[in-house]
């Protein structure tokens, strides 16, 4: 009972954390006294230590305590459940392709139409995250599986709408444009009539690679929280490492293009001039 205390502490602790310090007032303040880069800096490593800990306790006590939920039972149902989680992470994987030129970026904000992964889910990592956490939760042998997992579930739909809300006062009416014709659910706008699959703008190689990682991880199941949950912690924080650096270094590229595209006109125009 004890353990099942602590994780549902844990996860309430890196859900309320990861939530709050993104808010507007309170990064405001902290972006105030800190500056921008070092605020980054300080919520990402927040967030890596409470991820890091919730992952090694649940890993160590995760077949502890009280019975879940267990509907897996049936292999008709946890086979259904399998599939949920599967497409969870090839929605999560293949989300990450179009990252930097969408709404959701934090250097590009491009508040553009829908596209690719768009179209069937505006939070594809989000979507794809409920999916897994949910699909987990109700499959968990385990009350402390049921209780980790949920917590990732209640992440991303109190993450999709935190985004969204944080977005729309940033955005105005063109992403009160991008909300009103895509969804959170999975083709949800597409079965409403407010979104249309566009099969040549998916990603084809990016959700291949992410179904073959969803493949390869139920092929290791057994294996993913052992070593204490190194190999999940690596995974995550290390991925959300890379994504960050590759967005920072085509923000800066992008900003050197724009240096470029300022200072050439105003060269060719005295070249011109000399010229007469």
């Amino acid at each position: 009972m004890q353990s099942t205390l602590i994780i549902a502490l844990l996860s309430t602790l890196f859900v309320a954390t990861h939530i709050e310090m993104a808010t507007a007032r309170t990064r405001g303040w902290m972006v105030g006294r800190l500056g921008e880069k070092r605020f980054v800096a300080l919520y990402s490593a927040v967030a890596s230590a409470q991820f890091g800990l919730l992952i090694a306790y649940y890993a160590a006590h995760r077949f502890d305590g009280a019975a879940g939920l267990g509907l897996g039972a049936t292999p008709a149902i946890r086979w259904a459940w399998i599939a949920v989680i599967a497409v969870g992470i090839t929605l999560m994987g293949a989300s990450l392709v179009g990252y930097p030129d969408s709404p959701f970026s934090a250097r590009a904000h491009n508040f553009r139409e829908p596209y690719g992964i768009e179209r069937i889910t505006r939070h594809g990592l989000f979507a794809g995250t409920f999916m897994l956490g949910t699909a987990h939760a109700l499959l968990a042998s385990h009350l402390n599986g049921t209780i980790f997992f949920s917590s990732l579930a209640v992440l991303a739909v109190a993450g999709a709408r935190h985004q969204d809300g944080k977005l729309l006062q940033r955005g105005g009416e063109a992403y009160r444009h991008f909300l009103e014709t895509t969804s959170m659910l999975p083709f949800a706008a597409i079965v409403s009539g407010r979104q249309r699959i566009a099969w040549h703008e998916l990603p084809v190689r990016g959700l291949t690679i992410a179904f073959a990682v969803a493949v390869t991880l139920r092929l290791v199941h057994d294996w993913i929280f052992a070593y204490g949950g190194l190999l999940v912690i690596a995974a995550v924080v290390g991925g959300v490492g890379i994504l960050a650096l590759v967005n920072s270094l085509r923000g800066r590229s992008q900003s050197h293009d724009t240096r470029l595209s300022d200072t050439r006109p105003a060269v060719d125009s005295g070249r011109f001039k000399r010229s007469i």
